[in-house]
């Protein structure tokens, strides 16, 4: 297998379950993941929040760990990698309101570049445009997003996950088996115990 190269966008109160266990998991196999934020650095910190179902109409926050970033947002360049990765939590909401945050994501997408988002991953996907006519999921709080930007809201079990051509999308971190199994099946990752 050739390692492959992943950036993964994220921000400030970005989940933490969601950013964590994708990003380690993916070097663990020995792909090479870089992560960035718009305004930071390579060596920066950014704060991320845990959220839980815990019976209340939506999920209740808490602080996270502090993750930091192995690369500087400033230096992306699309060519350079095979797939995006976009983290959901609080992020996305913010994440969208970049210019250049919504280009990459509209390159990755004019590529035929895999793009994998969690969650609240897919109001990002909705403010770039480039979901029309698939069948996309997301946090349920998402569905209005998705369905305005034209696409079709997958109303999945929370554990489960979708492909629609070159997106890989999922409910929540719950999903992280499955969705993170498809990812590895679009990259082409082969993995021999």
């Amino acid at each position: 297998m050739a390692a492959k190269r992943i950036l993964f966008l994220t921000g400030d109160f970005a989940e933490d379950y969601e950013m964590m266990v994708p990003f380690q998991a993916l070097e663990m196999i020995g792909h090479k993941v870089d992560t960035v934020c718009p305004g930071k650095k390579r060596g920066d910190k950014i704060k991320t929040a845990i959220h839980d179902f815990e019976g209340d109409q939506t999920y209740t926050e808490k602080p996270g760990h502090l993750f930091i970033l192995n690369a500087t947002f400033d230096d992306v360049d699309v060519d350079d990698y095979d797939a995006l990765m976009i983290v959901g939590g609080r992020a996305p909401e913010y994440l969208r309101l970049n210019e250049r945050v919504v280009e990459i994501v509209q390159e990755f997408a004019g590529a035929g570049k895999l793009i994998a988002a969690v969650c609240h991953g897919a109001q990002l996907l909705a403010a770039a445009d480039v979901i029309r006519g698939k069948r996309i999921s997301g946090y349920p709080a998402c569905a209005p997003d998705i369905r305005l930007a034209g696409g079709e809201y997958a109303d999945i079990r929370m554990d489960d996950a979708i492909t629609d051509g070159n997106f890989v999308t999922c409910p929540v971190y719950l999903a992280h088996p499955r969705w993170l199994a498809q990812v590895l099946l679009q990259l082409g990752t082969e993995i021999k115990l």
